[in-house]
């Protein structure tokens, strides 16, 4: 990295931006609330993607959506390293 440029790690973001991922939208059959929710895995830490959950629950959309191949938010992250506390927090927002 160069001198001049401030690497920056851990600056909280507001709900603003958490909401941002709410606006993604699917190019393919996977749905809506199943294309959200990898957006926010992939661009979102855990404090951050758990306080995503709340937004994305508020607006009504399906934690079990699914892709063309009938695949759930789970069934794509559970063999990345750092699905574990992810895995977890969706399955407390199901109840």
């Amino acid at each position: 990295m160069r001198k001049d440029k401030k690497q920056v790690i851990g600056d909280e973001i507001g709900d603003a931006q958490i909401k941002l991922f709410l606006d993604f939208e699917p190019v393919d059959a996977t749905s809506p609330s199943l294309h959200k929710l990898i957006k926010a895995y992939r661009g979102l830490r855990i404090d951050d993607f758990e306080r995503f959950l709340v937004f994305f629950r508020e607006a009504g959309y399906d934690l079990d959506g699914k892709d063309a191949h009938g695949n759930d938010f789970i069934a794509l992250v559970k063999d990345q390293r750092n699905a574990e506390e992810y895995i977890a927090l969706i399955n407390k927002a199901r109840g």
